[in-house]
C-alpha cells in the first residue's frame, strides 16, 4: 500500500477532502504509533508507506509496553492535531482504522488492534 492509496481509501469512506484525509491519516498513525509498544510501532512503520513511516516518531520511552488511550480521549487529540470537528474526526480515525485492517495481514492488525482499547475495534466495526 502505498500512501495514495491509502489516503485515497480513507477519503473515500469519509466526507473529508484529499488534504483533511492525508492529515487525518498522519495524525492517527502518529497517535497509534505513540500508543504501541516499541515493537509494534516499528511492525506498524514497516506495514505502512514509506513517507509516512519516516514522519512516525521514533522510539521515546525506555518503558516496552503499550500505553493505550481510551478512544474517545484519542479522537479528541487528533482533533487537536489536526483541527478537525469531533464527528469528522471520529468518521477519518475509523476509516483509517478500517483500512489498516484491510490493507494489512490479518496477523498485522491484529498486533496493532490487540494493544488498544475494545473502543477501537468498536469503531472499525461501526465504520462498516
Amino acid at each position: 500500500m502505498d500512501q495514495k492509496e491509502l489516503v485515497h481509501a480513507v477519503a473515500e469512506r469519509t466526507r473529508l477532502s484529499r488534504e483533511e484525509s492525508a492529515d487525518i491519516t498522519w495524525a492517527v498513525l502518529e497517535g497509534l504509533a505513540e500508543q504501541l509498544s516499541e515493537g509494534e510501532a516499528r511492525r506498524l512503520a514497516t506495514d505502512i508507506p514509506d513517507m509516512l513511516a519516516e514522519q512516525l516518531p521514533g522510539p521515546r520511552r525506555r518503558r516496552q509496553g503499550a500505553h493505550p488511550v481510551v478512544v474517545t480521549d484519542f479522537i479528541r487529540q487528533v482533533v487537536e492535531r489536526t483541527g478537525l470537528i469531533y464527528d469528522d474526526a471520529r468518521a477519518g480515525t475509523a476509516a483509517v482504522l478500517a483500512t489498516l485492517q484491510e490493507k494489512l495481514s490479518e496477523e498485522d492488525y491484529s498486533h496493532v488492534i490487540g494493544q488498544l482499547p475494545a473502543g477501537y475495534s468498536e469503531l472499525v466495526t461501526a465504520a462498516g
